[in-house]
């Protein structure tokens, strides 16, 4: 299986589409909109004389989210240059996935954001330059790939941005199964023997110190190949936010880390007990996914060497993306408000992850499977109250 063939959402406008279901998606771009504020203030000031910001969101995705993130940096920009009375500089924005993305969804889009863009100036006395004739300083591309590598000129960009992104592995070679005994390295990744995983999809308490490693590692070494990366192409003095699905434990199995996919196990293993599916299938599919504790992610970042680390904060959110305060935690619900709320999470983790688990399980049986996560889902939302963890960190480019 290639990841970048299979690591995208749902495409289009349908009822299982990420368009319509990406609502945690978007409170997590709420929760890091105040690092995202703070770090353009602290580039604009450190910048008097700038004329050209360049601007990158990195794993924009599609839907209604796509465009909320620079839609976010172009009000910021524009109201700190009002405090400053200073002149909006030109922007040249890029937003970036990989290569199977909905663009398409993207590009049809462009207009009502920059008619929204051109009332906004005209709200504010032509501060963003935009004539009646929809020209003026905010321009915007696609640059489909990987971010796991090199996108951009060498020093191209003044501010990079990337929301529920990260958390995803550029590869799963090293995450299979090996025979028994037998160690190797491939792109400086260990691949580590007898990665014996058995009726799960992810890391789980049952999986062995192998598997782990295994998935350690593969992040770790994605994490720092995109730091290396964007080192070449952001400006001394240039800022990153970075919002990705992690983990507040060092322990990689906690309920934040891994529990949607142990209960997405459960749902397949279900379905192989009733010859739905072959466990075979099970056993041979690994989720290319790592939740990261904020020290490995301080751990990359201090061997790469050309950040600094600005901000770092973990917060929690329920599985719904909703806010999760010690007041609201262990807040009750309904049988019925708990299965409610297993539709809804269901929903939103398929039109993530349904483009993943086809090639493996089939396309017949998505509907069949994510009926059945439903319900798990509702039933351990009666008993509990899962949440995530959202890893915030602001980097500034040293030099």
């Amino acid at each position: 299986m290639v990841v970048m063939q299979i690591l995208h959402m749902n495409k289009g406008n349908g009822e299982t589409s990420y368009a319509k279901n990406s609502i945690v998606q978007s409170n997590i771009i709420s929760l890091g909109r105040r690092a995202v504020d703070e770090a353009l203030k602290k580039l604009m000031l450190s910048n008097s004389d700038i004329s050209s910001l360049g601007i990158a969101d990195l794993g924009c995705s599609s839907g209604p989210n796509s465009l909320l993130s620079i839609s976010n940096i172009v009000d910021t920009i524009q109201n700190v240059c009002l405090d400053l009375d200073r002149p909006v500089p030109e922007l040249k924005v890029s937003l970036n996935d990989l290569p199977s993305n909905d663009f398409n969804y993207i590009f049809a889009s462009l207009p009502e954001f920059y008619d929204r863009l051109k009332k906004r100036d005209d709200n504010n006395n032509d501060c963003l330059g935009f004539d009646r004739r929809g020209e003026g300083p905010c321009f915007i591309s696609a640059v489909p790939g990987s971010f796991y590598g090199r996108l951009f000129p060498r020093q191209s960009l003044h501010f990079v941005h990337s929301s529920s992104s990260l958390h995803w592995l550029s590869q799963l070679s090293t995450i299979y199964k090996v025979p028994c005994g037998e160690v190797s390295k491939e792109d400086g990744v260990i691949i580590t023997a007898d990665l014996d995983n058995k009726g799960k999809i992810y890391l789980s308490k049952t999986s062995p110190k192998s598997v782990h490693k295994a998935y350690a590692l593969q992040f770790q070494s994605d994490f720092l190949v995109f730091l290396r990366s964007r080192s070449e192409e952001v400006v001394p003095g240039g800022r990153m936010v970075l919002s990705l699905l992690g983990r507040s434990s060092l322990d990689p199995t906690t309920e934040e880390s891994c529990y949607q996919w142990e209960l997405l196990a459960q749902a397949l293993m279900s379905m192989a007990n009733e010859g739905i599916i072959e466990e075979e299938k099970i056993d041979a599919f690994n989720a290319p996914y790592y939740a990261a504790s904020s020290e490995e992610l301080k751990m990359v970042i201090e061997k790469e060497g050309s950040f600094l680390i600005d901000r770092l904060e973990v917060s929690p959110v329920n599985w719904e993306g909703g806010s999760v305060t010690e007041e609201n935690y262990d807040i009750l619900r309904s049988k019925p408000e708990a299965l409610a709320s297993g539709r809804r999470v269901a929903k939103t983790i398929r039109a993530v992850i349904e483009p993943m688990l086809e090639p493996t399980f089939g396309h017949n049986v998505m509907d069949e499977l994510f009926e059945r996560y439903a319900k798990i889902v509702g039933e351990y939302s009666y008993v509990s109250s899962p949440r995530y963890a959202i890893v915030n960190i602001s980097l500034v480019k040293m030099g």
